[in-house]
C-alpha cells in the first residue's frame, strides 16, 4: 500500500511559504536533512540521532524527502546490503534555511531563559 501525503500539493494561493512547508515542514524533516548533511547518513544512525521518531515515521519521512529530490538513497551491493542517504544538490539549497532556523531557535531559547530568570527574581523580591 502506497503512503500518500495529503498536503503535498495543497497550496490554494500559490504561496511560496506553503510550498516550502509542503516539502520540508513538520517535526522531523528539518532534523533529518540537517543530520544527513552532517554525515549521519545511515538508517540506524538516524534512529540514534532522533530516538523519539518511530521506525515507520522515519521510513516515511525519508521516502518523502527522496521523492521530492531533497535526499538521494544510495544502495550498496554488499552482503548485507548497505543503504546510505545523502543530501542532493537541490537539497543543499535548504541548508542555509536550516542554519537561519537554528539561529532563531538559539536566540529564542536565550529569550525564554532570560524571561524565566526574570520571573524567578521577581518572585524572590515579592
Amino acid at each position: 500500500m502506497e503512503n500518500t501525503r495529503k498536503n503535498k500539493h495543497f497550496n490554494p494561493n500559490n504561496c511560496p511559504v506553503t510550498h516550502c512547508l509542503n516539502r520540508i515542514g513538520g517535526k522531523w524533516k528539518p532534523l533529518l536533512i540537517y543530520a544527513i548533511s552532517k554525515n549521519c547518513n545511515r538508517f540506524s544512525m538516524l534512529q540514534r540521532a532522533v530516538p523519539v521518531i518511530s521506525k515507520q515515521m522515519l521510513v516515511n519521512q525519508l521516502r518523502e524527502l527522496e521523492e521530492d529530490g531533497i535526499l538521494e538513497r544510495i544502495i550498496y551491493a554488499e552482503i548485507p546490503p548497505r543503504v546510505e542517504y545523502k543530501v542532493t544538490e537541490y537539497g543543499e539549497s535548504l541548508i542555509p534555511i536550516l542554519y537561519v532556523m537554528q539561529d532563531w531557535g538559539l536566540n529564542d531559547l536565550k529569550r525564554l531563559a532570560n524571561e524565566s530568570n526574570q520571573a524567578k527574581v521577581e518572585s524572590i523580591n515579592d
